[in-house]
């Protein structure tokens, strides 16, 4: 039997809070960006070696300028992809960081966006979904969002089928 190399992706996404907003990012400068205009907690891709921790506080430093003193590790969301590989999101919260906020990403604009206003803009569906119980304070979870291009076509919370709108 052949054995080939699995093409799996583990990232860290954090939704930094303070004063009922979130720091996020809007998606817009960088070219083929499969999140481009789209609005993104904090995070990135993990380097040899780094647990995801390691991963969550040099993002959160390169993207933001701040260093996170408190966070919470929420959960991890598997996205499986008919356009790209597999991906491993560590999720994270954070509420207590010091430092000053950078206003140069090269990724997008930083933007401390009110929570109640964060639904109104365009999000990935499943966002939604652990947005949902990052807030609640759910205990650590296993989420896995199946899409489509950018549809939503299922969705599997701690292993059991959670309903979707459309499916």
């Amino acid at each position: 039997m052949a054995h080939s190399k699995l093409n799996m992706r583990n990232t860290t996404l954090c939704y930094i809070e303070q004063d009922g907003k979130y720091l996020m990012l809007h998606r817009v400068r960088k070219e083929n960006d499969l999140n481009h205009d789209k609005w993104v907690g904090i995070g990135g891709k993990f380097e040899e070696g780094e647990s995801p921790e390691d991963c969550l506080l040099r993002e959160v430093r390169e993207e933001t300028g701040l260093r996170l003193e408190h966070w919470r590790y929420c959960g991890i969301v598997t996205f499986v992809s008919d356009e790209w590989g597999t991906e491993y999101m560590h999720l994270f919260h954070a509420d207590l960081f010091r430092g000053n906020l950078c206003r140069d990403c090269d990724e997008g604009t930083l933007e401390w966006l009110p929570k109640t206003e964060l639904r109104k803009k365009e999000l990935w569906s499943g966002d939604h979904i652990f947005l949902d119980l990052m807030e609640s304070g759910a205990p650590f979870f296993s989420l896995k969002l199946c899409y489509r291009g950018e549809t939503l076509t299922a969705a599997v919370l701690n292993g059991g089928d959670l309903k979707i709108h459309g499916t």
